[in-house]
């Protein structure tokens, strides 16, 4: 199961490679920085506007480690959506580690048979499962991850397949996606685990997440594509 962890998952590599990307080479500035997360503690300065920037600009040997990475440009992505919330901008950056990893985005989980490449396909299996079980609520899970993951940082693609073979658009997938998590949510073992909050967040912003992961989708993971829709959503 994804859990909301990449925060924890930073050490103190991370904080200083934060400081000195912040302070641009001033040596004053990065030691204030240094500081600041001592007797504040790091959220603050992930949170510092300018972050994201300032990590895709280093030229230096140090890099960001992929926690550090997804969590800022999730967290930075979001947060100029509207979307304040850190637990959840934890759980997406982990989503976004965890379905990079070879084919895990078309598997409930790392270790299981079964794959799904189409959503029909989990609403299928969904009909049939004992929804009081685990495996019922990790597939509602991977409906809303997996239609979030798509349609957020795959727009065109989805685009060019609903223009030339008749595929679903987005909404479709804003729709399933948002009943997934819902789903999910009110699974028995949600509040155990402690994700169902997560989850219900998830559903009811679904739209405004699925934009800001076009943003970040063009933005960072494929800044140099033109297409007319992707023209389109910038403007």
């Amino acid at each position: 199961m994804i859990l909301a962890n990449v925060r924890g998952r930073l050490g103190e590599q991370d904080f200083r490679l934060v400081a000195l990307a912040l302070a641009r080479g001033d040596v004053a500035r990065r030691a204030g920085y240094e500081r600041r997360m001592v007797e504040q503690g790091p959220d603050g300065l992930l949170d510092e506007p300018g972050l994201l920037e300032a990590l895709l600009a280093l030229r230096t040997l140090a890099h960001p480690s992929p926690p550090l990475f997804a969590y800022v440009a999730v967290r930075h992505t979001l947060r100029a959506a509207g979307v304040d919330d850190r637990e959840l901008a934890d759980y997406l950056a982990a989503l976004l580690l965890e379905f990079g990893d070879h084919d895990r985005h078309v598997r409930i989980r790392h270790a299981d048979d079964a794959t799904y490449h189409y959503l029909v396909d989990m609403l299928e299996d969904l009909a049939g499962l004992d929804d009081t079980g685990e495996r019922g609520l990790l597939l509602r899970v991977h409906l809303g991850n997996y239609s979030l993951w798509f349609a957020g940082l795959f727009p065109d693609y989805i685009e060019a397949r609903r223009t030339h073979r008749g595929g679903p658009d987005l909404p479709y997938y804003d729709e399933l996606g948002r009943q997934g998590y819902r789903l999910a949510s009110e699974h028995r073992l949600a509040e155990r685990f402690g994700v169902a909050s997560i989850y219900r967040t998830a559903s009811e912003r679904f739209p405004t997440l699925r934009v800001a992961f076009n943003r970040l989708s063009d933005r960072v993971f494929f800044p140099n594509i033109t297409t007319p829709d992707k023209i389109l959503r910038n403007m």
